[in-house]
């Protein structure tokens, strides 16, 4: 009996370790979350704050990154690539958002760590922010039914009041998103992912260069999804490209509002 419970125990944390590797099953146009990619000064600073918070930091070739239920953070600035213009408030994406069961326990937990926190705004014990030093904004969240620490939710945009319908029919059309409303603010929802739009009266800028360089998606069936992309005129910066020795393949597009895209096809999961 002593040797079935253990063998039991194994299995079970085998399986608790995949779920928490693996990206959620994508929708019905083959799309699921995938990553942040961050132009990161330090590397080691960052990644401190990130396995502080509950992350798990791995090593994948050159990439230092850290994962999370739901997504991958990269945390990398390539070879001569120019440091970081500046982090993601003032950018289309102005921050991005996790779950966790209880926020004033994480934030005291986090806070003895290291981690910069933030209080909510209106004295909201739902609500905290985190700052990396680099300038990505991060919203935590509460979901009290939540039974794992902390995982990834959602994806804040920033456009013009006029645009706020334009963007989620866009999400909806190009990545199969599910329209909808997350509290007052319009949305849309891919697995792994909510995309929320605020309106902003000030003008914002691409990603690209920004500590928050590019979000990834991973798609199945990803040449035939560039195909279609192309043919309703989206901005393709970097074509369809497989690399025949890993059969992983890639590509990097841009949404009309200046988000920059890594879309990847990964016949293993990170």
């Amino acid at each position: 009996m002593t040797r079935l419970i253990a063998a039991l125990s194994l299995m079970l944390s085998l399986v608790a370790g995949t779920a928490w590797a693996q990206a959620y099953p994508p929708n019905e146009m083959g799309v699921t979350m995938g990553h942040w990619h961050m132009n990161s000064r330090d590397i080691e600073a960052n990644k401190k704050i990130f396995v502080a918070m509950g992350g798990t930091a791995v090593k994948n070739g050159n990439f230092d990154i850290v994962r999370f239920p739901g997504v991958i953070v990269f945390l990398n600035q390539g070879p001569g690539a120019a440091p970081a213009v500046g982090g993601s408030v003032g950018t289309i994406v102005n921050h991005v958002g996790f779950l966790v069961p209880n926020v004033q326990t994480s934030m005291a937990k986090w806070k003895a760590a290291g981690v910069p926190i933030e209080p909510g705004g209106n004295g909201r014990q739902d609500q905290a922010f985190v700052t990396t030093p680099d300038g990505l904004r991060i919203e935590i969240l509460e979901d009290k039914a939540q039974t794992i620490p902390i995982r990834h939710h959602h994806i804040h945009y920033y456009v013009a009041e006029s645009d706020i319908p334009k963007i989620q029919a866009w999400y909806a059309k190009e990545f199969g998103a599910k329209p909808g409303m997350r509290g007052t603010n319009v949305a849309a929802d891919i697995p792994g992912a909510n995309f929320s739009f605020s309106k902003t009266d000030m003008p914002t800028v691409s990603t690209k260069g920004h500590t928050l360089d590019h979000i990834g998606f991973d798609v199945k069936n990803l040449e035939a999804f560039v195909k279609k992309l192309q043919a309703d005129g989206v901005k393709v910066d970097r074509p369809y490209t497989k690399n025949p020795q890993t059969g992983a393949a890639l590509a990097f597009i841009y949404d009309p509002w200046g988000t920059y895209i890594e879309l990847n096809e990964r016949p293993n999961p990170l």
